[in-house]
């Protein structure tokens, strides 16, 4: 699939050795072969080596397998509450996952559709082959990017330079060549020192079949970056007409269904397959809860995914709680597997097939692979940039797992941004940042990089306090003109934006212009309140008892662009509301908080900010707001709760 556009590069001939730079035994010469070097094909490397493409960078992705590139290794599914954000800002900045995403996917729904815009989650569920060759059929397509299966043991460093601080300028393959480059990322997911964990069963891989990357990891040691351990985990899979659907609660998806990508006013398959709801029972819990000692995953002296528990976990945290939702999602259009989303499990293969048939419609589940935990080591996010470049080592970015997160969709929104960076740095430019007022990636690099992690960072929209402002609708808006500026977006989609864009800015003008009295409205068949208040066509169009597609058509605008303007509208007091909170929480960043405060009684509390106010007790608001755990949304509900008690205080 990969060689249809071109052949892989050739790094068996003569090179100009001018000067030679050392680490161990590795050489490299000072002419750099590539501008960027990308390690790992995973969501986090497609993203990185295309946009570091983008850039001008002559770029090479290395990676062990690539026919592996692109491949979804839990679930099959991208996008989500937060997440669905992360793919509409990636596509924004001209990221490929949401394209390909549109092309592969046989389920979309837009989560949270009963709450407000701002909190609704685009979400697909996709076909892993169409998703991985169409993912593979991208890179193949990306100008300047060349494509090698390897495996990377060594970085290469250049300490010639007057500051003392070392670079990065090349790596070392396992067959000992080396490849010499301006800048590296590395994105390893979860493959660093990777260990898979059945049962009491361990041995080393990054994923099941696939050796891990422990040369590279013991590169990074001696580097001088520490590393630290992390887990996750994957349920087993299920052979799909071995499954009684008739006993489960259909899901069906969106009808039309919506596409992620800003490009796409229509997916590429819109014949949707469903999915399928089921729960636990108490029999499955008593199961696992017999069973515990024969797993050694589950031991608390590694973190795990507080948002993404294992079926062990949900046993043992909530041991008065009779039943734990199940979702079967179907794996592909031509796919006999099903993925029991909800039950990720370490158990032995036999136990895991015992807990399937206590599920109603598996009771004669047969089970195609077992689940499985999967440990590997991560580094402290904040030992880098914003940029995501280490600062002890200048031109290596790290993106994904190995930064401390969990999810396709932070790996990818990382990876973009440390490919970039990457590609603008070989090239001597200025760095893509992006802010936390701007979008939810520069709020997860924010928090990554001052906070760090205690447990594997998921996005929510609850972590920014801009989310009326940073919505999946409005990314294109907030991002492409600033990528536009950086030269990352090409010219197909900069058309595109620029003409969506004035038709966005002439229907609000229009709309702007058209301000009638309650009695003009009415003649015009529109209903509003007889209060003699004058209001225009624009706020008309995000008033909750209004569909604004009706307005549109009355007032000849165009649909799509109603549809943007009504949330924009409707927003619009709730937004200058945030602005409030936002400078009332910067203001008191000094207040103190009583050590003896009661958290329990603040409801709007999370359970993660919660525990960690508990255990650390921070004595002021800026303290607080320093503790991995405590988002954004926690310091809101936290100062309103002092602002009513501080007459007590």
């Amino acid at each position: 699939m990969l060689n249809k556009r071109r052949r892989l590069t050739n790094l068996h001939g003569k090179w100009c050795v001018t000067k030679v730079f050392t680490r161990g035994f590795a050489q490299a010469t000072s002419v750099p072969q590539y501008g960027t070097i990308v390690i790992g094909g995973g969501h986090a490397g497609c993203e990185a080596s295309c946009a570091a493409a983008r850039t001008g960078a002559r770029t090479l992705l290395i990676t062990p397998k690539l026919q592996a590139i692109g491949e979804m290794s839990c679930n099959p599914s991208f996008g989500g509450i937060g997440k669905g954000t992360l793919i509409r800002e990636i596509d924004a900045l001209d990221g490929v996952c949401g394209r390909v995403c549109d092309a592969s996917g046989i389920q979309y729904r837009v989560l949270n559709r009963k709450k407000g815009p701002a909190v609704w989650g685009p979400r697909a569920q996709m076909d892993r082959k169409l998703y991985k060759r169409n993912m593979q059929n991208a890179l193949a397509q990306q100008p300047r990017l060349d494509l090698l299966e390897a495996s990377v043991d060594d970085l290469l460093f250049d300490r010639s330079n007057s500051s003392g601080r070392a670079s990065v300028c090349g790596v070392r393959l396992a067959d000992g060549r080396i490849v010499t480059a301006s800048s590296v990322v590395i994105t390893t997911g979860t493959f660093l020192s990777g260990e898979i964990h059945i049962g009491l069963e361990t041995f080393a891989a990054g994923r099941l079949g696939e050796a891990p990357a422990v040369a590279l990891a013991a590169s990074l040691r001696s580097a001088g970056l520490a590393t630290a351990r992390m887990k996750t985990g994957t349920p087993p899979r299920i052979l799909k007409s071995s499954v009684d659907l008739q006993r489960m609660t259909i899901q069906p998806g969106d009808d039309p269904p919506e596409p992620f990508s800003f490009m796409n006013t229509r997916v590429a398959v819109e014949r949707q397959l469903h999915c399928y709801q089921t729960s636990t029972t108490p029999e499955t819990h008593r199961i696992v809860s017999a069973n515990l000692h024969k797993t050694i995953h589950i031991r608390e002296t590694v973190a795990g995914p507080r948002y993404c528990p294992s079926l062990e976990s949900k046993v043992m945290k909530f041991p008065t709680k009779s039943s734990h939702t199940v979702w079967l999602e179907p794996e592909g259009f031509d796919s006999d597997v099903m993925y029991p989303n909800g039950i990720s499990m370490t158990l032995p293969a036999e136990v895991q097939e015992q807990v399937l048939r206590t599920l109603p419609g598996l009771e004669n589940a047969i089970m195609t692979a077992p689940g499985y935990g999967v440990e590997y080591d991560y580094i402290d996010p904040r030992s880098l940039h914003a940029s995501l470049e280490t600062k002890s080592i200048g031109n290596l970015f790290l993106a994904g797992q190995i930064n401390g997160t969990t999810g396709y969709e932070e790996a990818a929104a990382q990876g973009l941004v440390a490919g970039t960076n990457a590609g603008l740095a070989s090239l001597l430019r200025s760095p893509l940042l992006l802010q936390r007022s701007e979008s939810l990636i520069g709020t997860m690099i924010d928090d990554l990089t001052t906070k760090g992690v205690e447990e594997p960072y998921r996005m929510f929209t609850s972590r920014s306090e801009f989310r009326l402002t940073i919505r999946p609708d409005n990314a294109d808006v907030r991002l492409t003109p600033k990528g536009s500026t950086f030269g990352v977006i090409g010219s197909g989609r900069a058309k595109h934006f620029t003409a969506f864009k004035r038709l966005l800015d002439d229907t609000r003008a229009r709309l702007n212009s058209i301000c009638l009295s309650p009695s003009e409205w009415q003649k015009l068949g529109v209903n509003v309140n007889k209060d003699g208040i004058r209001r225009t066509a624009f706020e008309l169009l995000g008033h909750s008892r209004l569909v604004h597609a009706d307005l549109a058509d009355l007032l000849n605008i165009d649909r799509a662009a109603a549809t943007r303007l009504a949330v924009e509208s409707r927003y619009g007091h709730f937004i200058r509301r945030q602005e409030a909170e936002n400078r009332a929480r910067a203001s008191a960043e000094d207040w103190r908080i009583p050590l003896e405060l009661d958290y329990q009684k603040i409801a709007s509390l999370k359970t993660e900010a919660r525990l960690a106010l508990e255990f650390h007790r921070p004595d002021t608001l800026a303290k607080a707001a320093a503790l991995s755990g405590v988002d954004q949304g926690a310091l809101v509900s936290l100062l309103r709760h002092l602002q009513r008690c501080r007459p007590a205080v």
